[in-house]
């Protein structure tokens, strides 16, 4: 684990679903706007883990939240960063204290206090991924949502100034990583 920088992230899983997400929005007087809504209990998984330092952000959809996705989703993420370690702060789900999930050689889980989101800047990112790209949609599918999950998180992917602005929160960007 040593000779390597470190690299520091936060990581969680968010649910999306074929269940509509009314919200407010803007037309002109006396039009009121009509949003359909659906209530289908079909869902896909977002994982997500970003490093507020520099705005690089890693995700997955899978289909599940469990100790075999989650594994899934460490041995990419280790792979994609194979060059550094990684810190990874997460809260604490089942499946991330499973002792049958298998963690990277380059990969460190620490555990956030209990019930404290609020502490993790992929929360504020879920609430900004929502809004920005789900709200008053409605999918026919699993698939064509999927596709518009993909486009939305690949959008962050390839976009890491804007990941940066909204998780580069102070008490986390004044940690100093690689000091030498």
């Amino acid at each position: 684990m040593t000779d390597r920088p470190l690299r520091l992230m936060f990581q969680d899983e968010a649910r999306f679903g074929l269940i509509g997400d009314p919200r407010r929005c803007w037309a002109p007087f006396p039009i009121r706007p009509l949003v359909a809504v659906q209530i289908v209990q079909q869902f896909t998984y977002a994982y997500v883990a970003l490093s507020p330092h520099d705005g690089t952000l890693d995700a997955l959809i899978l289909p599940h939240v469990d100790s075999a996705c989650m594994e899934i989703f460490l041995q990419e993420l280790g792979e994609r960063h194979e060059k550094e370690n990684i810190l990874l702060v997460l809260d604490g789900a089942g499946w991330h204290r499973s002792g049958q999930l298998h963690v990277p050689d380059n990969v460190r889980l620490v555990f956030l206090p209990s019930y404290s989101p609020e502490l993790n800047p992929v929360e504020h990112f879920w609430e900004e991924l929502r809004e920005k790209h789900f709200h008053n949609l409605l999918f026919e599918n699993l698939s064509g949502l999927e596709d518009c999950l993909e486009k939305a998180l690949l959008s962050y992917e390839q976009n890491p100034k804007e990941v940066f602005s909204l998780t580069s929160w102070d008490w986390i960007t004044k940690i100093i990583l690689n000091a030498n």
